[in-house]
């Protein structure tokens, strides 16, 4: 029988990736079957595939393997390798890269070898720390789809803004990670190279659109990696997989050479941020490599606001949002706000409660300002090739207006979102909130095909304010997170806290899954919000960290 067109043209996606995969440490079938568990995330250990130093290689944060490098007792090959190696083994259990960059990366790591050996000095604040690479942030003389069987053949001819201030400073990219069709889901699936699993349960979805990202981070494929997100595209996959996200303000991080179907929509600003496996450290780290380098100089859109040291201080007010006043969070999640509300009052922090402001409006502005045009252009790459949609595509599309927005219509939603955004921030200075720590998502993760709610993410999109997503160091537990009775006898506000509410059957349907909290600050607090967001997490876990040094 012989492939329709779309087919064809979708099978040079996966031959992109297979010939790239490093064949020398692909485990083998008999090997791989021992990975039953829904859980790889001791796989790696358990494989054999890594030697001793090249698991602490890749348990350390890209912080720790500067440092390590600078000190000349790592060298960028061994990091690279061991990194790349690991990644081979998530792409077995996880399918979450769509091309590994393997001699290209240890090239390159050979050569900030060569420069350390030869000056005793560090190439830059990321030397050698391998950075996986969201696929439609464009590589030069690569490919970049975005998700679409249409664009398969289309090649970006010259590098993304953000990945040469990147190389700048010393970073090695090693494999580009998947995404899913149309970049508008919460669940990481396409029609090229699939579906991508979530290394702490694989029943569930890594989230999305940046779903490859929060595998690779969660299995530890590389230290840093790079989101992006328009309404939780890096703050779900973070959340889902037990990893960190940051979401910085619009306008800050470079967008230049990052392709998408709808380029130059301005209705809501998609971001670009970092990802990290191990530390918030990680995501600071990135953000100062970057902004010292004053992109603005050359993409001029951008805010000339260079990145600055804060010291994080307990002289703060932080609100906590226990529910949206639209749908209601698992048990799970409000055991972990419980949590974090306990032993931020018992630190001496100032905590309060948060009462939503209007969110169901806000979230009927942006979804609305999503697709200005009706969803058109998406619906149009779709028949381009004649790939078919994905449910979760066609229920994004959803949120569409029927028809596109008349200029008229559409300038009166852009001064609603502005109007909003400003009687949100006037409700923070009024109420004198610094920050305020809300779910992720309504549940820890969503079970695959099942990510429908965005707006605990996208409502600080439409604010434009800075998120963080950490991990509370908790997981579903069968126990804890049972149903009370009480629980039992909740009556739902809506269809959708019925839809969503109905999905927790039980702690069983997200059996080890990381419980996240999201932290949101003010427009262009930045650094202030990551500052928060890590004292925040060294409270909850009592000073620990997870440094293997």
């Amino acid at each position: 029988m012989s492939l329709d067109r779309w087919e064809r043209q979708a099978q040079k996606g996966r031959d992109i990736l297979n010939n790239s995969i490093p064949k020398q440490w692909l485990l083998p079938e008999s090997q791989l079957a021992l990975a039953t568990t829904k859980n790889v995330i001791d796989f790696p250990e358990q494989s054999g595939l890594l030697s001793e130093l090249e698991m602490l290689i890749t348990e350390l944060s890209a912080t720790e393997l500067v440092a390590e490098m600078g000190k000349g007792k790592l060298t960028a090959e061994e990091v690279v390798v061991a990194f790349l190696k690991r990644a081979v083994l998530g792409q077995q259990l996880l399918n979450f890269a769509t091309e590994f960059l393997a001699d290209e990366a240890i090239a390159r790591a050979q050569e900030l070898d060569k420069h350390y050996k030869q000056t005793g000095q560090l190439v830059g604040p990321l030397h050698g720390v391998p950075i996986s690479v969201k696929e439609h942030i464009g590589f030069k003389n690569k490919t970049c789809n975005t998700g679409y069987v249409a664009y398969i053949d289309k090649v970006a001819t010259e590098d993304a803004h953000l990945l040469r201030l990147l190389a700048n400073a010393g970073a090695v990219f090693h494999v580009r990670t998947n995404q899913p069709q149309s970049l508008m889901h919460l669940c990481c699936s396409n029609n090229i190279t699939g579906t991508t699993l979530n290394p702490h349960n694989r029943t569930l979805t890594p989230g999305g659109s940046s779903g490859g990202e929060g595998a690779s981070m969660g299995f530890k494929c590389a230290p840093l990696g790079i989101g992006t997100d328009i309404g939780g595209s890096i703050r779900c996959p973070a959340a889902f997989c037990g990893g960190y996200g940051f979401r910085p303000t619009a306008m800050r991080n470079p967008m230049a050479g990052i392709q998408v179907a709808c380029i130059g929509q301005e209705t809501i600003h998609g971001v670009v941020g970092p990802m990290a496996g191990s530390s918030i450290e990680d995501l600071e780290l990135f953000q100062k490599a970057v902004l010292d380098q004053e992109p603005w100089d050359d993409e001029t859109s951008l805010m000339p606001v260079p990145w600055k040291t804060v010291t994080p201080t307990r002289d703060v007010t932080i609100a906590i949002m226990w529910d949206d006043g639209y749908v209601r969070p698992h048990p799970p999640v409000t055991r972990a706000l419980r949590l974090a509300k306990e032993k931020l009052l018992a630190a001496g922090i100032k905590v309060v409660d948060w009462e939503p402001y209007e969110h169901q409006r806000g979230w009927d502005i942006i979804s609305t300002l999503y697709y200005p045009d009706g969803a058109a252009l998406q619906r149009q790459m779709l028949r381009e090739s004649g790939e078919p949609a994905r449910p979760l595509t066609e229920w994004a599309f959803s949120y569409a207006h029927p028809t596109p927005l008349t200029h008229a219509e559409a300038w009166t939603l852009q001064y609603e979102r502005d109007l909003y955004r400003d009687e949100y921030h006037a409700l923070l200075k009024s109420r004198g909130v610094d920050f305020i720590i809300s779910p992720a998502y309504p549940a820890a993760a969503a079970v695959m095909g099942e990510s429908h709610y965005w707006n605990y993410t996208a409502i600080w999109n439409m604010t434009d304010m800075p998120c963080a997503v950490f991990p509370s160091g908790l997981t579903v537990d069968p126990t804890l997170d049972a149903l009370t009775e009480q629980d039992k006898k909740y009556v739902p506000r809506n269809e959708v806290d019925e839809r969503e509410w109905n999905k927790y059957q039980g702690p069983w349907r997200y059996e080890g899954a990381p419980i996240a909290l999201q932290i949101a600050g003010r427009h262009f607090k930045d650094e202030e919000t990551l500052a928060a967001a890590k004292l925040v997490e060294e409270i909850i876990k009592d000073g620990k960290k997870s440094s293997k040094l």
